[in-house]
Formats: C-alpha cells, structure tokens, sequence
C-alpha cells in the first residue's frame, strides 16, 4: 500500500464523505486507522470553518488593517471575524478607579448591578433549612404520608386502638434515623466546604472597590447589625493572628527594573528596606520573596501580617531558573492603564483575607503553590513576558502545566501605587459554563496621548477556580465572576438527593398493597354496617349500647378506619427500618473491604450514601473520564524508528491485551516481561556509561530500553549514528519545557521538566536519559549536550502547537550559523509538508513504523527538519509579525504565515509513547464487558489522544467496527447518525429495547464502537436529534466523546438515564466530573494527592478505577441480590400475619375484633421476625466472592432487573395469602372437630388459645419462608432463625405469668396460657402440621426450579458447594479432606492480585473470540488448526518477521491503514471456521453465536511453553514485542485458534440450561449445554 493512498491530500470535501452511497457510514478497525480517520475529519471540519470564515469576510470585505505597534497590537475589532452565539444574560463592567456611569447607579449612587459573593455550598442544607427540607423529603415517600395518618386516626379512642401512645413511634424512628443519617452525610460535605472558604488569600485592602455598595450586606445581617463594613470579622481575625506571629513583608520585584514594591508591618522598616540592597533577580525575570521584619510592632487587624511556615515555602523557594524562562519582547515605552499624573492617598495595603470574603472588582495577589479562589483575570505576573503557569489538576485531574497570560495594558502594575494610579474598566460577558471560552475587552484612556483604547481579554487571560498556580513568583489579578457564577460552579450544579431504583418501585407495591388495604376494608365496613342495621340478630339483642354511634353509616365509617388500623401491616412500617438498618450494615461493610483498600492514599472505599448501595448491583452504562480516572496521566517514551529503525524494547498494555485474546498471555506475563526489561536496561546503561558521562541521567526514570541503540552510537563509523543524533538533538531543541533544578546545591544536575504537555516533558526526558539533555534556556538560548558536550542554540522563534495545526514548530540559529527549522506534529502533517526528494522507501518504512506504534496503543509523532536561508528567513518573519499584528482574521493569517516556511522538510523519525494507565484498568474493563456493561468514555482531550487510550485500556479493539462522528452543522450531524444507524441496522438488524435483551455477551454480535467530537455531540444533543443519538449510542459496545465540557457530560448521561430508563454510574476524579457524578444514578469519584471534588460529590469514593469490579460484581451485586430478596420476604410475612386476622373477620361479624393479642401484634414486626429479615439482607450470599468475580456475566441479571420484579412480587403475595389460609383454618377446623381439655381441666375455647396458635403457627411458618430463601446459612443465621422463634415461645410463658391490669392487656385472657396451650398435644400437632401444609408449595417450586430450570447462579453455586469450582480457582475447602491437592495462597490466581489481575491470570477466564467477518474486498479471516500450532518462543526483535517488509506476503487479515482505501461496508458477514481436519465451513450465520462451557476456563489447546535462559544479557536484543495477528509471516499459524462452535435456539429462558446429547468430541464429557440467550 503506497504512502500517497494512505495520506492523500484531501481536495474539495463534502460535509458527508465519510457516507457511502448505501447510506452506511464508514467505520475503520486498527488504531492505526482510527487514528488517521480522525485527523482526516478533523481536517475537513477546519476546512469547513475556513471556507465559512472567507464567505462571512467576502461579505464584509474591508482593507486589511495592520495596527501600530504598542498597546493596540492586540485591539478588538468592532465586528467578530465569524458569527458567534449570544450568550445569555447581561454583560458586566467592572470598573477599576473609575466612577460608574449614571446607567449603572441608582438615585442614591449605589451600584444597581449585584454580583454573588464567592461562598460557595455544595450541602443540601444549613441550620435553618435542615428540618423543613428534610421532613420535605422523607414525605415524598408515599408510605410515609399513610403511616402519619394512621397516627393520627390512633388518637382517637372510638378507633378502638389498643396502645395509641405507641402508635407514633415507629415513624418517628424511622424520620429520626433517616434525618440523622443525611444531616451526618451533609456534614461532612459542609466541613469540607467550610475548610474552602476559609481558605487564606491576599487582596488589596484599604482601598475603595466601586462596584460595591457602601453596605453590601443582605438585609438580615442589617437588621441584626452584624458584619459591618469595615469590620474586622472574627474568621479574618483568626487568620491574622495565626499568620502575625512570623513578621515577614512582601517586595514585588520586577525583571530588569529598579523598582521594588514592597509591603511591610512597619513604615520605617519599609524604608530601610528600600534603601538596602534588592533581592538578586535574573535577567529578565521577576522575583518575589520573603523577608524577615519587625514582630513586635505587629498590628493585628492591619496587613501585612506574617506567613506561617508552610507558605513561606511557596514564597521563598521559587526557582531561580524558572524565572529565568522568559522571551524577548520589545520595550514598552507607553506605560499602559497606569497614570502617574492621577493624585492617590496611598493607603492600599495587600492584606491577608478569606475566600469567602472576595468581591467582583477585587484585585487579589496570588502567589506560587496558592489556588485560585475564584475566576480572575490576571493583570500582572512575575515573569518579563507577563506569562504564568497552573496546573489544573483540581479541574481535571490533569497535571501538566497550563500558559496563561497577563492583559498587555496592565502588565506593567508590580505594587499597590501602580494599582492606585491606574483606571480601566473591563467588559465582560456573563458568567456562563462554557470552560474553554471567554470574551471581554479592557477599556481605558492612554495617559501619555489621552485617547481611548480597548485591548481584547480571552480564555488565555483568565485563572479558574481551582487552578493552581505553579513556576510563577506571584500574579496580580482582577476578580470577574465570584462563587455560584464561577465556571467550574456553573458546571457542578446541585448536590442532589438520590433514591434508589428498588426504593423507587417500593413506591408501587406500597400502592399496591394499600388499595387491597382499602378493598379488604371497605369489604369490612360495607358488612358491618349492613349487619349492624339487622334486628333478627344475637347482636342487637346482648351487645347493645356498644355502637359508637346511632346510624349504620357512621358505625360502617368507623368500622374501615378501624380495619386501617387493625391490617396496617399490610403496608409495612418496619420494612423501612430494617431497610435503613441493613443498608447502613451494607456500607460498613463496603467501607471495610480490603481489597478496596489503596496504601498511597490510605484509605478504602468510602461511601458517602447509604442509600443506594443496591443500585451497585444494576448499573448498565458506565460514564468514565480518561486523564485520572483511567490513566495516570504520566507519559513514557517507549519505542522509535530512526531512518527507519526501530528502537525499543517495552510491551503497552495493548500489546498485552491483544496477546491474552489471542492465547498468548504467558508470552507477556508481567512478572517475565520486568524481569526482562531490567536486565535489557542494564545492558544499554552499561554501554552508554563506557561511551560518554551524562551528567544528567536518570536511571530510574529510563523508559526507552534498546540495547541495540547503544550498539548503534558506539558505532561512529556508520550513517545510523548521524541520524541518531539528528533525531535526538531534535527531541532536545523543539519543544517549550522548562528544566527545573529543584535542589541546586545539593544535587546540580538533577533536573526536573515542567511542560505543558506531559507529551513534551517525556520526549525531552526521554533525550536526557539516553545522552541528550536539554539544560536550560537562557532568555534567548538553548543549552543541551550531545553526547557529553555542551551545544548551544540561539533561539529564533516558535510556532507553538495547537489543535488545529498538529504540529510545533521551532526555529534555531546552531553554533555553526545555520537556521534550522525542527519539526513535530501528526504523521499525516508532517508528510503533507516533506520535500520531494526524501527516499520514497524511508517514508513507507516510516509510515509502517508508526502504524505499528498506533496499533500497539501508542501514541506517535513525526519528526522533521529543514536549513532555512538567511534572506528566506528575515524575508518570512516580517510576514510573520505582519500576520501577529493583524486585527481580522489572525489566527488564519498566522497559519498561513507558518506554512510559508512549514514546508520542504526532511524526515528524521517518529516516537512512540505510552499514556500509562493506572493499574489494572484494561482487566477491569474486560470484565466489566463479560458483565454485560458498556463502557462510555466523556473526556475533555483531544480526538488522537481518546482514540489511542481506548486501545490501550482495551476499550476499544482491533475487531471492533468503529465509526467516527464530525461535523459542524445540526443537518451533518444527523446525517452521519443516520448514517451510522444504517450500518448497523445492516448487520444486525432493527434495535430492540426489551428489558430482557440489556446487557450484552462478548463476542455473540458485532461489535461497534463511536467516536464523537464535542461540536458534533452539541448538535446531537439537541431535541431533534438526541432520539437519534441515543439509538445510535446504545446500540455500541463503547462511545468515546472527546472535547465535552462538563455539563456536557452531565447531558449524555442524563440523556442515556432517562431515555433508556437505564442504570447509570459515573466515575471521575476532577471538578469537571462533578456534574456527570451528581447526575447519574451512582456517582463515584477517586480520591488523589489533590483535586478531591469529585470524591467530595460522589456517593462511593475510592483510589483506583479497579476497585469498580469489586464494587460492582460483588458488593452491589450481593446488595441488590439481599434487597430484593429482603422486600420480598417482608411483603409475604407481613401478608401471612394480617389476612390471618382477614380470615377471622366473619366470625365476628367484620367489627375489626383482633385475633391475637396486643402484645403479639406489638412484638412482630419488632422481635419476632424482624432479625431473620434484617440478617437475610445484611449477609446474604447466593455465590462466593471469588466465584462472582469469576463469572462475571452473573451480574446481567441485576441488569435486567430480574431479582426484583412485579411478578416476583405478585407471588410472594399470592404466597402469603395461601400460607395465611392454612394458618388460620387448619387451626380453625381442628377447634371445630372438637375442643381438647387442658392438663388443669380448662378447655382450649377462648379467643385467646385460637389466636396464640394461629400467631405460633404464623411466625414459625414465616421464620423458616426466611430461611429457605437464604442461600448462606452462618451462624448469626442458624442464631436469628431459630431463636426468633424461640423468643416467641419464650414470650408466651412470661406473659402467661403477668399480672392482669398490664400495658399490653386489661383482662385475664391469657393467664396460665402457657399450661393450657403447651400441655396439650393438640396444639403442638396443629401448628406443626400447618407450618408443613403452608411451606409445602414453596419448598416443591424451588426443589423444581433448581433442578429442572436452574439459573446462572444455581449452576455456580452447585459448582461451588459439590463440585471442584474451588479447586479451580484455587481456594482451599474447609474440610481437609477435600482439598486435592496444596495450593499456596498467595500464588493462586484470585487470591494474588484481586482486582489488579495479572495478564496470564485471565486464562481463567473465558476467551475472547473475536467475530469472524469477510471484508467487502474479499480477504477471509480464517482460524488455523490447533494441530499446527507452535510452541511460544521468545526470539530477538530482529528476528521477528516484519509484517511491512514482504511485498509479496498477503496478511491472511489485512488491517486498513487508510481510512481512504476502507472498501464499503457489506451486510451481514459470514463466519467462517477451520475444523481440526482441514475442513472449512461455508455456512453464513446472522448473528454468531457459540456454545460455552459452564467450566470460567475457556477451551485453550494444550501449548507446551519451552522456558528460555534467564541470561537474557547476552543478546543485543532479546524481548519480543508480541507480533498482531496481521504480522506473520506466510505460512506460519498463529498459536491459538477459534475453535468450531454449534449452533442453538434462541427461544431459551433467561439464562437457563437444558441437559442435551451433545454432537461435538470435545463436548463429550460435559452433559450440559447451554441454550440462547444466555448469561454465561
């Protein structure tokens, strides 16, 4: 394949080329494409803007103007280049020594404008709002409204309530426990909140801020006359005195200038100060320090008071050579918004306040290491060129270095004079939530020529909240948008208050059962009142006078809410106890799992709501951000190809992905390949070391391991080593690091890199460690060493990289004179811009190279060069500057300047990195698939960088169709939706959103996969097209959406939650998570050395993404599993109790007459059978923690929802009104065939005999329902079932022996009860045979069901308790006798690394197979024969056969790596398999499917793996790099084959099996056989 088809230079591009006439949108497979694909649209979407920009121009055609040089260089223009989107609201000015315009001022002259303070509340209640808005909420619960009114009923006494003091207080419990438990869960995120706004900060006090009112205070604080203005308050007070103690006074110095600014604790020590010595600072940059002073004559309630220890470091400590990083720029002659003629009183002082405190119009001073308190935009810095640095880990876990910029006009001002002298006022647009843009213009009145100017302000100018500042002395900034309208606010939203999917259809079935409440009691009344009006009765003979009233209709009124109050239990109040109960058992022991716990941080799992620990259990969709969450963040420089030669020994987590999927998980065993690698980097160091001394190395930090680049730089003689040498001093000169000496003296030549980009750092690092460092900058300079010795560059300009370009550029003048332009960006870039005579076959062997790279997860750039004439040059920056000073179209201008010279380069090589991912992602992703769970990807980086961290982690794969979506218009977005619905549609026919068919199987299907830019998914999230979207979304196996602001985020997933009616979970670890965490149904976040805000408004915060499959598989799994089952069991005993008194409602004419006494309607639900319950949901385990992370498809179920349904709920009531039947008319009929006599001569006929054995029968028969529903018995269970009962039991002979006038009871019904009823064989015989009739039909069903019709789980549990799941997984059994052979602990699979599974691990598991399909080209994917299988060697790199350097060889699979050569889609690919005998199928199959076996291993051939010697030193090159599928050589069959599968019906139950003969040999031995779908 020629290099011109895979980068061809795109012409005139349609908006929907990526569609082929069949309406199917174009999908790619390797990284290598996908990659190429997506700057391909990224490049017809600039285009696109491009041509839209010249028609909006054409139409406003104008002269162009190029302003004067000054401080207009970067004036506004009237008119936007393009048209923008108004914003909504009203812009604010913000007036800085400047009276407001009358516009803007009331009668009184007060500001009208009234801007948000900067505290900022993240709880959901405050001392005040607590108990109304908690009370609030718990009432929304329907079951609550109706126990509060059965409270009320029970205080009128003609209810006939036996204990209506008692009545209340049960729902007061269950309000006190859930108002404690949110007020305690509330606290800690008001603490937290509190800790931020009382964070310390300086601000410039003693001077007026106009934008306020003289008294801004709310009316309330005026009415109590706190909070004066003026006044000292008690936190800022504290502060102060914390700080007084250390005497310190700030000097704000300025580069290359006399003047100092200085704030001191005493005038007089200010002055001596002055006319001292100044603080050394560097050439051209600004230093600012702390020096000790006078602490006696501290005020306390003035500035400066001192800093403590702690932050004297952030002051004192600054590098002196970062502040030497700093470019030449001109002199300023104009002095800016400062004018030195305005007369001031000079009192503004910089003053140490809190947070909270700051004001819109504030001018605040941050210093290296402080956070940014609210949005600012900087005036000032301390470096020369007005820049400064942050980090935005707080944001978005990032930890690379961001470049902000001070407003030209304003940075000049370096102390509290300056800010006096100057007046400007600053338009700015409303706060909104967009993070990456912003638009003002500062206004202000040039004090030299007296006229008007305007400078424009962008997202470059300004600091978000939460942004650290890093490598910058000090900022001077004006505060624009303060707490609830600061961005990173606008994007969190409200904390909200979650309820789970199982309290939410409780909601239902308490409905439910409260209108067969209202039937059964309407039923009661309408009798009553009808036999209350007959005369022809004993009733009205011997019971009168006993009616509350004198008419039928009322007595039938009282009646119903006396039956309410007799069958409340029908609707259980105790059910939401116990469910608070277990729930916070469930978090405890959440909290205290082990495996989740994480040393660095030491902490585990902790979950901050206890309240939806079941909705663990049915998560569908996951939404992930990458950088964080899913990556460390951290680049490694792991291969090269040098004038096309590769370098680089190290294998990426998708080359270990890919082998374990293809058998070859031994050949990448992590424990070999480090043992591997640090010998290989033993043998490079050591050569290196006897070439040169590099000064300058670090070992540990050495990445790039190839002892055969060593060899090649010893070898001075060959060509190799010039090109070596071209290509590393590249890596040294082209880029815009800063080197960082953190310990000078101690350790001179340990050097840090500080980049923007982590990509950067690790190229330059990676030059350092191998003999090419770069030193240091020094203004216009750039020092490196090559080999040893120092070479220095004149630095010349630079074309700094951006999302458009795809490439940086630098300019440098070497020793020798010659301009040499250095290169790097995208390949398809890079090779747009080569000159005609570079080697045909080099850019071919360069081109592979880095599609080799791309496919094993890296991530890759090209490098190239060119000399520069002197006269080409001088010619090019006029133009250049001529294109910075442009007012219209810049930014178009500026890259067509750099074009000019971007051009004619020669190819020196490519890198490859790895974005390290954290560990155990790519195992954890791959089971959370085999559970059944998409994965979705909201990420704000780039296209490239997702695509590749996709494959890297396994999310996405090579046989995976993936479909990228870009486009610029709402009319282009739903044309490639539609696109892409056709595609799949074509393959896999109609969707379907049956609830039985959620979740998903590896490998039954075709696998799809979208790609999304953030433009794109702002047109698909509209009205019309989310429907689209959403089918298209959730018809993939994983959606990848790059460039998404946060409340983007918060849409797709509220998109998915609400029109799937899905479950959801969102995991983050930045501010920018925020809003996705708070809007899924379970929010996780992963703690960090910083940035907790996601963690602090998550519901489950955890330190590693790993920690999700415990989480999940086991944790929520067994939550949902015991709540399901404890709802059930509850509903059942609580229907058995009360339809027992239903059923005596006849034979006391339906007058509410209770059939048990007080005292055991009392006690059960609180003692009797409230434990068994309780303990059935808190320990519980239908499988082994072990086994549930073995076979991860068991977990479909929950996502199907089928542990809790409506029909599971139906019989369970039916259930409980059969049992409450036979418990009441077994009894019934034996005390009508005869009565029996006591042993004391009293017979068994009182009311109270009858009801104590219906109660006896009734709560042994429910005990032992709670018992055959548990599936692991303990000893806490054995304790709970059996001594409920006997409590009861227990119960009936103390009671016997009470005295008569008791709480419970005013009569002597149940005195000796105990000798009448336990004396007597007839009560013993009676309830006993009717606990047997009523649980008869229950124990048959399940004896049925799990032998005729097991589950999943059934099937697992079996393998568990009798079969040798055990053995297999590596655990011991309790019983010695058992275990078939030792197995050590700490080396069995499950047990080494829990949720970090080594790559030879997943042998365990089931194999992926990936789906066969026949390319529209016609080249078959084809499985070899196992026979032919070799055995795994480990062979030099060298020897490896290159998948690029036959010409002749036809891969067997062929990879696209040209998203132009991707043939049209076909439909329905046929599957094609090779049998053991040669045989290949011809039988096409719709939709694939394959047979497995119950058995977690999957059917791997038996491999012999010859170990190789472990002197792995002697060979220059000897770690092989697991080949892809697509690079072997002819002839030569891969190691591991698809075996041949049957086929099966699809009309099988939910994961259910069926005994069958099977048909194939290797099936011979198993006498099951599963059936479509299924889970396993």
């Amino acid at each position: 394949m020629s290099l011109f088809k895979r980068h061809p230079p795109p012409p005139d591009i349609d908006e929907n080329d990526t569609i082929d006439p069949q309406l199917r949108l174009r999908t790619v497979h390797t990284a290598a494409s996908t990659i190429a694909e997506s700057i391909r649209s990224e490049i017809r979407a600039q285009k696109r803007r491009t041509q839209k920009r010249f028609l909006f121009s054409r139409k406003n055609a104008k002269k162009p103007k190029i302003s004067e040089p000054g401080p207009s260089t970067s004036q506004v223009a009237e008119a936007p280049s393009a048209p923008q989107s108004r914003i909504p609201g009203a812009r604010r000015n913000i007036y800085v020594n400047q009276p407001l315009s009358a516009m803007e001022t009331d009668h009184h002259g007060e500001p009208l404008a009234r801007y948000a303070r900067n505290k900022v509340r993240t709880s959901r209640y405050t001392l005040l709002t607590f108990l109304p808005k908690n009370l609030f909420e718990q009432f929304h619960r329907i079951a609550n409204i109706y126990f509060l009114a059965l409270v009320i009923f029970q205080l009128f006494s003609v209810f006939g309530a036996a204990s209506p003091q008692t009545a209340a207080l049960p729902l007061l419990f269950i309000l006190v426990v859930t108002a404690v438990k949110d007020a305690v869960e509330d606290y800690r995120r008001a603490r937290l909140d509190e800790e931020v706004n009382t964070s310390a900060i300086t601000r410039l006090g003693q001077w007026r801020n106009v934008n306020l009112a003289l008294d801004p205070r709310p009316w309330y604080q005026r009415l109590l006359r706190i909070n004066a203005p003026g006044k000292i308050t008690r936190g800022v007070q504290k502060l102060r005195e914390k700080e007084a103690g250390e005497g310190k006074q700030v000097i704000l110095s300025k580069g290359g200038e006399d003047r100092v600014s200085m704030s001191t604790t005493d005038m007089n020590d200010s002055i001596t100060a002055l006319g001292g010595s100044h603080p050394p600072t560097a050439a051209g940059g600004r230093q600012l320090e702390d020096i000790e002073g006078s602490i006696g004559s501290v005020d306390l309630h003035t500035y400066p008071p001192g800093l403590s220890e702690n932050e004297l470091g952030g002051w004192g400590q600054h590098s002196m050579s970062l502040s030497n990083y700093v470019q030449s720029s001109p002199s300023r002659s104009y002095l800016g918004v400062v004018d030195w003629s305005r007369r001031t009183n000079g009192t503004a002082r910089w003053e140490r306040t809190l947070w909270k405190k700051l004001e819109v119009g504030d001018i605040v001073l941050l210093r290296e290491d402080e956070q940014v308190p609210a949005d600012i935009v900087v005036l000032s810095t301390s470096d020369a060129s007005g820049l400064c640095y942050l980090e935005t880990k707080n944001l978005d876990g990032e930890t690379n270095l961001k470049v902000r910029k001070a407003i030209q006009a304003t940075a000049s001002l370096s102390s509290e004079e300056d800010i006096e002298k100057s007046s400007f006022v600053l338009d700015s647009e409303p706060p909104h939530q967009n993070l990456y843009v912003y638009n003002g213009v500062l206004r202000y009145t040039d004090a030299t020529t007296g006229e008007p100017r305007k400078e424009g302000v962008t997202i470059n100018e300004l600091l978000l909240r939460g942004c650290t500042v890093r490598n910058t002395a000090w900022i001077i900034g004006l505060v624009v948008f303060t707490g609830p309208d600061t961005k990173i606010y606008l994007n969190g939203g409200q904390t909200p208050s979650k309820q789970s999917k199982i309290a939410k259809e409780t909601n239902f079935n308490v409905i439910m059962n409260f209108l067969f409440l209202v039937i059964i009691c309407s039923v009661s009344a309408t009798i009553n009142g009808v036999m209350d009006g007959l005369t022809a009765t004993s009733t009205y003979i011997y019971e009168q006078g006993v009616e509350p009233t004198s008419s039928n209709a009322l007595n039938a009124l009282v009646t119903f809410v006396s039956c309410l109050i007799a069958f409340q239990n029908i609707v259980p109040i105790s059910l939401f106890i116990s469910i608070e109960i277990v729930k916070t058992i469930q978090a405890y022991f959440i909290a205290q799992d082990l495996d989740m716990y994480y040393k660095p941080f030491n902490t585990a799992c902790v979950p901050k709501n206890w309240g939806i620990s079941d909705d663990l259990g049915q998560i569908e969709y996951i939404f992930s951000d990458k950088t964080g969450t899913l990556t460390q963040n951290v680049m490694e420089f792991q291969k090269c190809s040098v004038h096309g030669v590769i370098y680089g020994e190290g294998v990426t987590e998708a080359q270990r992905g890919a082998a374990t999927r293809e058998g070859q998980a031994d050949a990448v065993a992590p424990e070999e390949l480090a043992e591997k690698l640090a010998a290989l980097k033993d043998t490079m160091v050591t050569k290196l070391t006897k070439l040169f001394k590099n000064r300058y190395m670090q070992v540990n930090k050495l990445t790039l391991v190839s002892p055969k680049l060593a060899e090649d730089l010893a070898d001075r003689s060959t060509e190799q080593y010039s090109h070596i040498v071209a290509f590393f001093r590249a890596l040294a000169v082209c880029h815009s690091v800063l080197a960082d000496k953190p310990e000078p003296q101690e350790r001179p030549y340990h050097l840090e890199y500080k980049a923007e980009s982590p990509d950067e750092a690790a190229l330059v690092a990676a030059a350092r460690d191998v003999g090419f460092p770069f030193v240091g900058k020094q203004k216009d300079t750039i020092d490196i060493e090559v080999l040893g010795q120092p070479e220095r560059f004149t630095h010349m300009k630079t074309l700094e990289f951006s999302s458009a370009r795809k490439r940086m550029s630098v300019i440098v003048r070497a020793s020798d004179g010659r301009l040499i332009l250095y290169c790097k960006g995208a390949d398809s870039v890079i090779y747009e811009r080569l000159a005609e005579d570079v080697d045909p076959a080099l850019k071919e062997k360069t081109t592979k190279d880095m599609d080799f790279f791309a496919n094993g997860g890296l991530r890759t750039l090209c490098i190239g060069y060119r000399v520069l004439e002197e006269d080409e040059f001088l010619r090019w920056v006029r133009t250049y500057e001529d294109a910075q000073s442009a007012i219209d179209n810049r930014d178009e201008a500026i890259e067509n300047a750099a074009a000019e010279v971007e051009h004619s380069l020669q190819i020196l090589g490519a890198t490859a990195l790895e974005d390290k991912l954290q560990e155990g992602v790519p195992e954890a992703i791959e089971m959370l698939h085999r559970a059944g769970i998409k994965l979705w990807i909201l990420t704000g980086d780039k296209l490239q960088t997702a695509i590749e961290i996709g494959f890297s982690c396994n999310l996405l794969k090579q046989d995976m169709e993936v479909m990228i979506l870009s486009a610029d218009t709402p009319e282009g977005t739903l044309a490639q939706i539609e696109a892409g619905l056709n595609k799949i549609a074509s393959i896999l026919g109609p969707p379907t959103s049956k609830t039985l068919e959620r979740g998903f199987v590896i490998g039954a299907k075709v696998s799809f996969a979208v790609v999304i830019d953030g433009d794109t998914l702002r047109h698909a999230l509209t009205p019309d097209i989310k429907p689209l979207f959403l089918n298209l979304g959730t018809q993939c196996e994983t959606v990848v959406c790059c460039r998404v602001s946060p409340a983007q985020k918060a849409l797709t997933v509220k998109l998915v939650k609400e029109g799937r009616k899905a479950m959801t979970l969102s995991i983050g670890d930045g501010a920018n998570d925020v809003a996705m965490i708070q809007e899924a149904n379970v929010g996780c976040g992963l703690l960090g050395h910083e940035g907790s805000q996601a963690a602090m408004s998550a519901d489950y915060a955890f330190g590693q993404f790993r920690f999700l499959t415990k989480l999940l598989l086991v944790h929520g799994r067994w939550s949902y599993q015991r709540i399901a089952d404890m709802h059930s069991n509850f509903f059942y005993k609580n229907v058995i109790w009360t339809l027992a008194m239903f059923w005596f409602m006849p034979f006391c004419y339906f007058d509410a007459t209770y059939l048990y006494d007080y005292s055991f309607i009392l006690f059960y639900n609180l003692i009797f059978t409230s434990l068994p319950v309780i303990v059935l949901g808190s320990f519980d385990q239908d499988i082994n923690a072990k086994a549930a992370l073995a076979f991860p498809q068991l977990y479909v179920r929950g996502i199907r929802g089928l542990e809790y349904t409506r029909t599971k709920f139906w019989f369970y009531m039916l259930d409980g009104l059969y049992q409450s039947a036979v418990v009441f008319f077994i009894p019934y009929l034996v005390w009508q065939l005869g009565l029996a006599v006591a042993s004391n001569g009293r017979g068994i006929d009182s009311l109270a005999d009858f009801g104590t054995t219906v109660a006896v029968a009734a709560i042994f028969a429910a005990n032992t329902y709670v018992g055959m529903n548990t599936h692991y018995w303990t000893s806490i269970t054995w304790i709970v079932i059996v001594g409920s009962s006997l409590v009861m039991m227990l119960w009936i002979v103390i009671y016997s022996f009470l005295p008569v006038n008791t709480f419970f009871s005013n009569t002597d019904g149940f005195i000796d009860e105990v000798e009448i009823l336990f004396s007597n064989v007839t009560f013993w015989t009676t309830v006993v045979f009717s606990v047997l009739v009523a649980l008869a039909p229950r124990f048959l069903t399940k004896f049925f069901k799990s032998t005729y019709m097991p589950l999943d789980k059934d099937i697992v549990r079996e393998m568990w308790v009798i079969g040798d799941l055990k053995d297999r997984l590596g655990i011991r059994h309790r019983k010695e006798s058992k275990n078939k052979h030792v197995v050590d602990l700490e080396t069995a699979p499950m047990f080494r690394e829990p949720h970090a599974r080594s790559a030879s691990e997943l042998a365990l598991q089931q194999s992926y197979e990936p789906t066969s399909s026949r390319s529209p080209a016609g080249s078959d994917r084809k499985s070899p024969d196992d026979n032919d299988a070799d055995a795994i060697e480990l062979v030099p790199q060298s020897a490896l056969p290159n998948p690029y350097n036959n010409e002749d060889s036809v891969s067997p699979s062929p990879s696209y790596y040209s998203p132009s050569d991707i043939p049209a889609p076909s439909p329905i690919p046929p599957s094609l398999y090779k049998y053991s005998s040669g045989e290949i199928s011809s039988q096409t199959f719709a939709g694939p499917s394959r047979s497995h076996s119950l058995s977690p291993e999957p059917p791997v051939p038996i491999l012999t793996y010859p170990r190789p010697s472990r002197d792995w030193s002697q060979s220059p090159s000897r770690l092989q790099t697991p080949p892809h599928p697509h690079s072997l050589a002819p002839g030569r069959q891969p190691l591991v084959q698809l075996q041949p599968e049957g086929l099966h019906d699809h009309d099988a139950g939910e994961g259910r099996y069926r005994p069958e003969e099977s048909d194939q040999e290797d099936q011979a031995d198993s006498s099951l056989a599963w059936d479509e779908p299924r889970v396993l």
